[in-house]
């Protein structure tokens, strides 16, 4: 059995290193050197937030999206998603005497069928198609996403040079604290190991994928994809945006440290909330998925350490170190992109266990009737037909 195991994980290993698209490279960055396209006339582009009880964090990082460079028309739509605190008030204290517009929105009520954030989303897009020229291009970021000046140019010229309908940015996130180093540079991994950034950016791989936090969007083209209300109840917002985009055009998605979120996790049991959040819903709620998972992660990630020193036989205990070894120094790239010391990828294995718990929690979650919460917030699973009726 423990032969079987080491075997079976170094196999796993020699794929996901070889042949995954090299995503535990986290080479597929927005920062590589030279100045940024000049393309004479910018397009306009209307930025667009939901926020739902936000105001810890919405009137600083609004003020980031303010101080853009952006040589074209911008426009700055929050929409407060039935906040208890004064998110509103903050956001129109951000945007009173910048001279940029900033329309403050309240979302309507939530109507059956649709998530709070989607139709936030989709309030707010409605509202910057109002205009008398409608903006060519959507910019959806989170309120906990600050950006650095060059942000946005750096998308639309990206965008424009590439034919991108959709260009989004993996925001940088926080690890200030102990349990934050230890679990997000992880949650990063994994999402660039089950969508290979590499492969997402390919017009010729089906594979879709995006980061939440910062997507330009091509308004036509959302528009041409069926819109907003499309992928309206789904909890895992940007990947469907993704899938739903790339069979019109171009996808692209980055590791960046120009988008950085200021979102603070100062427990890990609301780390653990952010990961139970979504997991089964990745799974697309299905017990089959989460049995496999679990017995996936199990033998490639957390039985290497174990049959390394436990096995009886040589030959085993020599095939379990490596794929130990191997799955250390590929966690490498990823916490030193998080300046975070690379002895922590020793630790990767109890990291995978216990995110495999985290994603067990997540299916109770769901069973219970939980699931998808989010600030009080619960998010019935929706399930769509094909013409995308619920």
């Amino acid at each position: 059995m423990s032969t079987f195991l080491a075997v079976s994980a170094v196999l796993a290993w020699s794929y996901l290193i070889f042949a995954r698209g090299g995503f535990w490279r986290a080479a597929d960055r927005d920062d590589e050197p030279g100045a940024i396209a000049d393309l004479g006339a910018w397009p306009s582009v209307a930025a667009v937030i939901p926020a739902r009880d936000e105001s810890d964090v919405i009137g600083t990082n609004l003020a980031t999206l303010l101080r853009q460079d952006y040589p074209g028309p911008l426009r700055v739509i929050v929409v407060d998603d039935d906040s208890s605190d004064e998110t509103a008030r903050v956001a129109r204290e951000a945007g009173a005497g910048t001279g940029a517009p900033v329309d403050v929105l309240r979302a309507p009520a939530l109507a059956p069928g649709w998530t709070g954030k989607l139709a936030a989303i989709a309030h707010g897009i409605r509202h910057a198609e109002t205009a008398a020229e409608p903006p060519d291009y959507v910019l959806l970021t989170d309120a906990d996403i600050a950006h650095a000046p060059d942000t946005l140019r750096m998308l639309v010229a990206r965008a424009r040079s590439d034919r991108l309908v959709l260009h989004s940015l993996m925001a940088k996130l926080c690890v200030e604290r102990a349990g934050e180093r230890a679990f997000i540079p992880a949650f990063v991994f994994f999402f660039a190991m089950l969508y290979p950034f590499a492969w997402v950016n390919r017009r010729d791989r089906a594979i879709a994928a995006a980061a939440g936090g910062c997507m330009l969007v091509e308004r036509v083209a959302l528009a041409r994809a069926g819109g907003i209300a499309a992928i309206r109840g789904e909890l895992i917002d940007d990947c469907a945006l993704a899938r739903l985009l790339k069979p019109h055009g171009a996808i692209r998605v980055t590791l960046t440290e120009r988008a950085r979120s200021t979102r603070v996790y100062r427990s890990l049991g609301e780390i653990r909330r952010m990961i139970a959040r979504t997991a089964f819903a990745q799974l697309r709620y299905s017990p089959w998925l989460l049995g496999g998972t679990v017995v996936a992660m199990a033998v490639v990630f957390v039985a290497p350490p174990f049959v390394t020193p436990f096995a009886h036989d040589p030959l085993a205990r020599g095939v379990a170190l490596l794929a130990w070894v191997a799955m250390t120094l590929a966690f490498v790239p990823m916490l030193r992109l998080y300046r975070v010391s690379p002895a922590a990828a020793l630790a990767l294995p109890a990291i995978a266990a216990i995110y495999v718990a985290w994603t067990l929690d997540s299916a109770l979650r769901h069973w219970r009737g939980r699931g998808g919460e989010w600030k009080g917030r619960m998010q019935p699973r929706v399930v769509l037909s094909r013409s995308g009726r619920p």
